[in-house]
């Protein structure tokens, strides 16, 4: 394996602007549609075209390093070719994060689920188209997202699977590219409001809680997505806008944040204040024709039907794990039963009734009412939340304090806003989280910033400020955050360093162990034990406690 960084840079460079290339080619072709453009929503746009693609083509072959690099070459083409002519404040800006946000990418331990499925799953789409049945050979098998068929694109040349964490790394890259471009139009055109303030905090959050890649995975993807949602929501309401561009929008951000995870289903509620607003504002025939003639909602529509038919393919779910949409009645189906005893389990995880050290006495009362409240606040609260807290306080005071005291001769821009609907929409999504599944990584970071990021913005806009100070202390904190992050990160590499010896000048490469194979090579060797015992015309038996058949070129995998 080469290891040399000048080659990782490289793969690095032509990965993102590939993805934000897909993202100009869909623009090309739906101007009318054209999202107000930067290259973070291009970025984000690409994400989702490819991600349709990715889920699409692996039913019918595996995405090896040579088709991956034909395809990744046609949107970094596209991007040169087509758009490096037009060097303006949007590519400088996209330039600029790429440059600070590669220390980020610097990689050697991931989260602990990344080697028990996110890698593996990962890995079995670059060798084999897909197969039916997969989620009996491992729980986390039972829940694909879009990060794992994003990332299997991302199987290069030389590279391999060493860029397996790039597609968590371009949603933050495309993320905080889409706020700063938003702030930096406030700025240049001088004009402010709440939602200047809200992506100001929402983006000073992002890269000081969320510096750390490697931990993103599939539910802080998701969050910093919701973030984004949320103030183009407020905006939609709240402002007037071109109706075709927004929708576009917020269709785009609600795909791609029920991509992520099975779990953020639930925020398609938010589909209910943009309807709200068109049946406030508009005729029944306008808003269908504003909805029906809006491309991104038939992405969506491709995307969900793709993902029903993954999650079915591989448990017998529809959307696993709710037990209510199992079929159970096939081969390779997980039944209701096991279904509903992990769906008990991942709940008295996330309520603090189990972890390597403790385990509730009796977990099906414990998970009850609010049985487990008492517990959970002194196992979890007072040890994660109340420290997430804290953090969260001591940055929205020090964003609050920076655009005070009041100037003389100053202007104010207040009015009064539209955010009813939006807080109740948020309220009921927090209740639901605080009593189901009360665990940050399940969307309370975003929960509980967004709620304290709309009330402290709120407040900034209602107090006289001069726009030369509000653009200079914007720009302070803006570069303070990147500060932060760059901080956080070099210290983070250096204690990789001591630690495990990891060196990104001499091996640039994260962690891969055997135990990172161990899935694909049983699927392999059960097809191949298949094989013989259909050549040789026999019935075979192995030790496997899964089998397999082949029907129609497919394999369905079962649990004997």
């Amino acid at each position: 394996m080469i290891s040399n960084i000048y080659i990782f840079i490289i793969y690095y460079l032509f990965i993102s602007l590939s993805v934000i290339g897909y993202g100009l080619i869909f623009f090309s072709f739906n101007k009318n549609l054209k999202i107000s453009f930067n290259f973070g929503y291009a970025g984000l746009t690409g994400l989702l075209i490819l991600c349709i693609y990715s889920y699409f083509s692996s039913f019918f072959y595996e995405h090896g390093s040579t088709h991956n690099l034909i395809l990744i070459f046609i949107g970094f083409a596209y991007f040169v070719f087509f758009n490096l002519k037009k060097i303006d404040y949007h590519f400088k800006v996209m330039s600029l994060f790429l440059l600070i946000y590669f220390v980020g990418i610097l990689i050697y331990k991931s989260h602990d689920d990344f080697p028990y499925y996110h890698f593996q799953y990962t890995y079995y789409l670059t060798q084999m188209q897909s197969v039916i049945g997969i989620g009996n050979f491992n729980l986390g098998f039972r829940t694909p997202s879009s990060i794992f068929y994003l990332n299997s694109l991302f199987y290069l040349p030389i590279i391999k699977f060493y860029m397996f964490q790039m597609a968590a790394f371009l949603i933050f890259l495309y993320s905080n590219v889409v706020i700063i471009s938003k702030l930096i139009q406030d700025n240049l055109n001088k004009k402010y409001n709440f939602l200047t303030f809200y992506y100001l905090l929402s983006f000073i959050f992002i890269n000081i809680f969320f510096y750390r890649v490697a931990e993103h995975g599939t539910d802080r993807s998701a969050q910093i997505l919701i973030l984004i949602l949320i103030g183009e929501i407020l905006s939609f309401v709240n402002f007037k806008v071109k109706i075709e561009k927004q929708l576009s929008k917020l269709f785009l951000l609600i795909a791609l944040i029920i991509s992520l995870k099975a779990f953020y289903v639930l925020y398609i509620i938010f589909f209910s204040i943009i309807l709200y607003k068109l049946v406030n504002s508009y005729k029944i025939k306008v808003i269908a024709h504003y909805i029906l003639s809006n491309v991104y909602l038939y992405l969506f529509l491709v995307l969900f039907s793709l993902i029903i038919v993954v999650n079915f393919l591989n448990t017998g779910c529809l959307i696993y794990p709710v037990s209510m949409t199992c079929f159970d009645n096939n081969i390779w189906a997980i039944s209701k039963s096991e279904v509903t005893v992990l769906n008990n389990w991942y709940e008295l995880w996330s309520k603090a009734g189990a972890n390597p050290n403790f385990r509730a006495d009796n977990p099906e009362t414990y998970i009850k009412k609010f049985n487990w409240l008492n517990n959970w606040i002194n196992q979890y609260f007072f040890t994660k939340v109340s420290d997430f807290l804290l953090g969260l306080t001591v940055l929205t005071i020090v964003v609050f304090i920076n655009f005070f005291p009041y100037e003389k001769n100053s202007i104010k821009y207040y009015k009064g806003r539209n955010i009813t609907f939006t807080i109740v929409i948020m309220s009921i999504l927090f209740v639901e989280w605080f009593y189901n599944h009360p665990a940050l990584r399940y969307g309370g970071y975003c929960l509980i910033a967004s709620f304290l990021f709309v009330i402290f913005s709120l407040k900034i806009e209602k107090s006289k400020l001069k726009f030369f100070n509000i653009k200079k202390r914007i720009t302070y904190l803006i570069v303070f955050s990147l500060i932060v992050f760059l901080g956080r990160n070099i210290n983070r590499i250096s204690k990789e360093y001591n630690q495990y010896g990891y060196n990104p000048i001499k091996n640039v490469l994260y962690r891969v162990e055997d135990a990172n194979f161990v899935i694909n090579g049983r699927m392999q060797n059960i097809i191949k034990s298949y094989n013989n015992c259909i050549k040789l015309e026999k019935n075979c038996n192995n030790n496997e406690k899964i089998g397999v058949k082949k029907i129609s070129n497919k394999f369905i995998f079962f649990t004997k």
